[in-house]
């Protein structure tokens, strides 16, 4: 590792003395840049990610001095996956500067893929207000780009956010927006049972029986649940007549019998646990006034 580490202070070296120089002969830019992605590579063998994240920006500069975006934008994608290794945040923010990159000139697949990219950097890091917003945006491009596939797979990892930060009228709009996207494609219209159990749940926390009541019916008109089991149904019947009753130990068998027929994931078993909590929250602010 040493011998790479020393090819790569040299490579780079070479860079900024070819910089410091008059350039009368080629661009000196494009040169320097050729030696630091060599110094780059050599940081690389030696897992030296700070100096060849370090290195990478300096290539995108070189880049940037020649007007060659696409290239600068490429250069901030490799320093950003070596600041992965030991700096999500600075690898958020060179993911930006690729990003930005790109829609200046006119890669919107690539501006989305790499939006998506840093919402799930912060969504790692528990930065959940900064991962929706960088995740709608690669939705949003994935939309413009004509791929609502992606775009939709994309809303459904926000309307979970969303719900993770209490937001559920937000959620479950999304989710129900996706359903109906989803409804008449033959690829896509068997996933609309779990995405509208997702909207109902986020109902179920908002604590209003009557809303998911209503929702079901909705639902139920437009035979959605006909596509395959009315397992989702019932239960969310099940849960919703608990809450309307206001009785906890039914609302308990509800979701041990969902999880018996279909393990449940810990996004559903956090909402749900939620929604029982705000149910027994109910039940305590009842007993108090008597």
């Amino acid at each position: 590792m040493g011998d790479h580490e020393a090819r790569g202070d040299d490579y780079e070296k070479k860079a900024e003395k070819k910089l410091s120089g008059w350039g009368l002969f080629g661009n000196k830019h494009e040169d320097a840049a050729d030696l630091f992605d060599k110094a780059a590579n050599s940081f690389k063998l030696a897992k030296n990610w700070s100096r060849a994240a370090a290195v990478y920006i300096k290539i995108a500069n070189c880049h940037l001095k020649g007007d060659s975006k696409h290239e600068a934008a490429s250069a901030y994608v490799e320093a950003a996956n070596c600041y992965k290794k030991f700096s999500p945040q600075e690898a958020a923010q060179a993911l930006n500067q690729a990003v930005n990159l790109f829609l200046e000139i006119g890669r919107l697949n690539m501006a989305a893929r790499y939006s998506k990219d840093i919402g799930e950097i912060y969504q790692q890091e528990q930065d959940l207000e900064k991962a929706t917003d960088y995740l709608e945006r690669a939705a949003d491009l994935f939309d413009s780009e004509g791929q609502s596939s992606q775009s939709n797979t994309i809303k459904q990892k926000v309307a979970e956010i969303s719900a993770q930060l209490e937001q559920y009228p937000k959620a479950t709009e999304i989710f129900e927006a996706i359903a109906r996207q989803s409804i008449n494609n033959n690829l896509l219209k068997y996933s609309v049972r779990g995405i509208l159990l997702n909207a109902g749940i986020c109902q179920l926390c908002r604590g209003d029986p009557v809303a998911i009541t209503n929702s079901l019916e909705r639902y139920q008109r437009r035979d959605v649940f006909h596509l395959a089991s009315k397992v989702n149904e019932y239960i969310l019947q099940d849960l919703a007549a608990a809450m309307d009753e206001g009785d906890i130990a039914k609302f308990t068998d509800a979701i041990k019998e969902f999880d018996s027929m279909t393990r449940l994931d810990p996004w559903k078993t956090t909402l749900l646990l939620r929604a029982k909590n705000e149910l027994k929250k109910k039940e305590d602010d009842e007993d108090d006034l008597t």
